[in-house]
């Protein structure tokens, strides 16, 4: 049985998870962070930790800003999606551009790792709003649980009833139309990458709890939006076929889809979905030496293998929570997300060698620094952690707070 079929029977085994009790909100724990780690970053605080302290200072710094986000929503767009219906998210396939041989330029034609601007155009696509929502929801939740000022609280409430509650403003819970290929469909499985924001942006809201801004109802509310999402990832078309997906795209689904179901409280979902992603992406993705040729085969292979990689440590975390050992698993020949992490080292850090495959863009390297960190600490190797401290920025860094060592 494939692992997309096992998902679909799951999801209509467990449906919802357990109810919400009427007198508290829940008490699962912020799965964005390792476990204990946020009691330990308090302790490091009050130590006088000076990486921690350093880390809360940019953390507020970033709260206050995110204070003035106006909250957005898929409605704001000018254009309106197939449905009829701008509640509907929508956006264009970022790597595709017009046909200058159509009058029309349509069908687009495919330029890989190169980002049409007509996709990151406001008035047409939902992209940019989705993922603000989730970096600023997960920096005011954040803010609010470290300092206890109400008004990151206030603002991170009001961020998500604006994009998942409010009536005139909420997203439906589905993604049928993003990233669109105009001339050849109204959307696609891969636009699902888009909507990894939101499970962020939902896990956060439990670190609000305690504050007169986030009820119990707006809490039950959240979980029937994700729930109907969830569902509609795991049985739609648009979701089988993304979960079908061998490169990055698949895992992403997977962390997705993992982290919405530990939120719901979905565990045995979760834990399924992270139990198969053993041997039906670790094992399909990664080579014995850690290349990972699926990613290798792109115009920004650096950039990709380091996504990947982020992506199957993000799995792994999540699995530290859902009770199955991601991090260890490794095949007979040798397999593994720590050979993947191993095979990029080389290119990291001060003095890296040379990257002689296809990289058209800048690299961001700080998008590894949660990957060593949490590396160092599961295999307790110390190379990773003086990788990381060869990067003088790693120390304000939000991992500081999230993956404390």
């Amino acid at each position: 049985m494939t692992l997309c079929r096992i998902l679909l029977a799951l999801s209509v085994l467990l449906h919802l998870g357990p109810c919400l009790n009427s007198a508290e909100l829940p008490a699962h724990p912020y799965y964005g962070a390792r476990p204990g780690a946020l009691e330990k970053s308090k302790a490091l605080l009050a130590s006088g930790d000076e990486s921690a302290t350093k880390a809360l200072k940019k953390l507020i710094e970033q709260g206050n800003k995110a204070l003035l986000i106006v909250p957005p929503s898929v409605v704001e767009k000018k254009k309106v999606p197939p449905s009829g219906d701008k509640h509907d998210y929508m956006s264009i396939a970022p790597y595709f551009w017009p046909d200058p041989a159509k009058p029309n330029g349509q069908p687009y034609l495919r330029k890989d790792g190169k980002v049409n601007p007509e996709s990151r155009d406001p008035a047409a696509n939902d992209t940019l709003r989705a993922r603000l929502l989730g970096d600023a929801t997960e920096t005011l939740a954040l803010a609010y649980f470290f300092s206890r000022e109400e008004k990151y609280a206030t603002h991170a409430a009001k961020l998500v009833r604006t994009w998942f509650l409010d009536p005139d403003t909420r997203m439906t819970p589905h993604f049928r139309f993003a990233q669109a290929v105009p001339g050849v469909n109204d959307g696609r499985g891969t636009g699902i990458l888009e909507a990894r924001s939101f499970a962020v942006a939902a896990d956060a809201m439990v670190l609000l709890a305690g504050s007169p801004s986030w009820s119990i109802d707006d809490q039950k509310s959240l979980d029937a939006w994700g729930n109907s999402y969830l569902d509609w990832l795991l049985t739609s078309k648009n979701g089988a076929d993304e979960c079908a997906a061998k490169n990055n795209h698949g895992t992403w689904y997977d962390v997705q889809a993992a982290h919405w179901a530990l939120v719901l409280g979905r565990t045995d979902v979760a834990k399924k979905i992270i139990t198969l992603a053993a041997t039906k992406r670790v094992a399909v993705q990664v080579e014995p030496d850690g290349r990972q040729p699926l990613e290798l085969a792109r115009t920004a292979s650096f950039s990709y293998s380091c996504f990947n990689a982020l992506a199957l440590s993000e799995l792994a975390a999540l699995g530290e929570h859902a009770g199955f050992d991601l991090w260890r698993f490794k095949t007979s020949d040798g397999r593994s997300i720590r050979s993947a992490i191993d095979f990029l080292v080389p290119y990291l850090g001060k003095n890296p060698q040379p990257w002689t495959l296809p990289q058209i863009h800048e690299s961001k390297p700080d998008e590894v620094f949660p990957v060593l960190r949490a590396a160092g600490i599961i295999f307790g190797d110390e190379r990773y952690e003086n990788l990381l401290r060869e990067y003088s920025d790693h120390r304000s860094k939000r991992l500081q707070l999230l993956a404390p060592r």
